[in-house]
Order: C-alpha cells, then structure tokens, then sequence
C-alpha cells in the first residue's frame, strides 16, 4: 500500500519577511526560519558586525538576505531601513518586531527617568515607527502579518524592571488594538510573548548577577528559573528556535485564521488561563 506522506505548506515562498533586531538571538532565529521557508529576509540591527555574520549565515544556506544598520529610536533609520527593503523586494509582507532591550535586574528606586525613555524609545516607539512605515505596503497589497515580540513579563511582571515589564505590556495592548483596527484590509496582527528564552541579552544579565552575588552562572541560571520563573514547568530554559517556529506559523497561512492573539511560548509559566 503507497503511504500517505503530508507536508504542510507554510505559503511562505517568496514573500518578504523584515525582522528588527534580526543580527542576534531570538531575531536572528526567527530570520533563519523565514529564510528556510523561501521567504525573503531583511534584518536590521545597531551592530554592524553581528549583521554582516548573521547575514552570512543565512546566505550560507540559500536565504536571500538583506542586512540595515539601523537605530530605532531614530526617524532617519527607519525611513531607509524600509525604503531599502521596499528597493530590494519592493514590498514588505511580514513584519516582525522584534528588537528590544533590558537593562539588568533593577528595582523601581534606582531607575532613573532617563532609563524609563531610553527603554520605552527602543522597545515601544521603535516598534511604532517600524509599524507606521510598514502599514502603507500592507494596505497596497490587500495582504499583511505582522507579529510582536512581547514577554512574559508584559504579562505576569517581576518585582524587578518594572520599566521592560511596562514596555512589554504596551507592545501586548499595541498589537491587540491593530488587530482591530487592520484585519479587514488583509493584516493579521499577533503577538509572540516568550519566557526564559536563553539569548544573549539573558545570558549576559545572568553573567552580571552571578557577578553581583558571587556564584556561578550556573547558579544563577538555576536560582533564577527557581525563584523567578517557579512555573516553568519543563524546568529549563526555552531556545530561540522554539520561539521562532511560533513567529513563522503565525505569518504562514496555516494561521489565516488567527488574529489578536498574544501566543506564549513560555514553558506553562503564565499561570492564567
């Protein structure tokens, strides 16, 4: 008897995926991704290094990539990082955004209002101007998807960075109010909200705290997936690739259906329903 074998068609194939924050971690992961599905990428990133590496990394295995430098909190970035992916592939389908920072273990007390701008501008208004340049070719096009990084933090916040818990909540409530407001004109918006990721970004602010409490980083892996993130019930951190997969299904049109949602890749750690 022939066997039956299945492959799911993402829809994937040429379309053209931008992803911030694309050069590192998570971004990089979900590039990859798109790349293996036939999609078109952009990245972009502050580091012109790490852009040039991941770039190349993606290239090596067929993908057509291409590589901004690019700085968020800047009006003129964003402008020429769109026009140079609009120049390159002439449209833009998916967006995801997924840059962002964290700026270690701090409590209310110590934060400065500076510190509250420098992490709204990045994580919240870099998103926005990512999204207003981008919204026009989707409206064109009758044909968008867009999905953002947000955290489990945005939704069940630690006692500590109360500034990056508040910037992922806005990104959770963003997306949900763009959901509303496009999906009649073809432009799906979702949001991604992982926890306990190991990236770079987390693996440096464990590094800094096993340096503040002078343990291992090992110990500070444990202590914190223990203490902070008790509900983690695989007991271990995720990997970048478990995050991509959820980003890449979303902007496929086996998820044509699925509008407004705030997907968490989180090892069960949200307690809620």
């Amino acid at each position: 008897m022939e066997r039956i074998v299945s492959k799911v068609n993402l829809g994937l194939k040429d379309k053209t995926a931008l992803v911030t924050g694309g050069s590192k971690g998570i971004g990089k992961a979900i590039a990859i991704a798109f790349a293996k599905e036939g999609t078109n990428v952009v990245i972009c990133g502050r580091g012109e290094e790490a852009l040039k590496e991941a770039a190349a990394e993606i290239e090596k295995l067929g993908g057509n990539v291409l590589a901004v430098q690019a700085d968020l909190t800047k009006q003129s970035d964003v402008e020429y990082l769109v026009s140079s992916a609009t120049d390159r592939f002439k449209s833009i389908d998916i967006l995801v955004n997924n840059a962002g920072v964290a700026s270690g273990f701090d409590d209310f007390e110590t934060l400065d209002i500076e510190a509250w701008q420098h992490i709204f501008d990045v994580n919240v208004f870099g998103t926005v101007r990512v999204t207003k340049a981008v919204i026009p070719f989707m409206k064109k096009n009758g044909f968008g998807r867009i999905i953002n990084i947000s955290s489990e933090s945005g939704l069940q916040p630690d006692a500590f960075m109360p500034h990056y818990n508040a910037s992922k909540a806005a990104i959770i409530n963003f997306s949900k109010s763009l959901s509303k407001a496009y999906a009649a004109q073809g432009i799906l918006v979702n949001t991604v909200s992982p926890a306990f990721i190991m990236t770079p970004m987390l693996e440096s602010l464990l590094k800094d705290n096993a340096k503040q409490l002078n343990i291992t980083y090992e110990e500070a892996t444990q202590q914190f997936l223990k203490e902070n993130r008790p509900h983690v019930e695989v007991k271990r951190p995720g990997t970048v690739d478990e995050t991509a997969s959820a980003v890449v299904y979303l902007a496929s049109e086996q998820a044509s259906f699925i509008n407004g949602v705030n997907l968490r890749v989180d090892g069960g750690s949200v307690a809620s329903l």
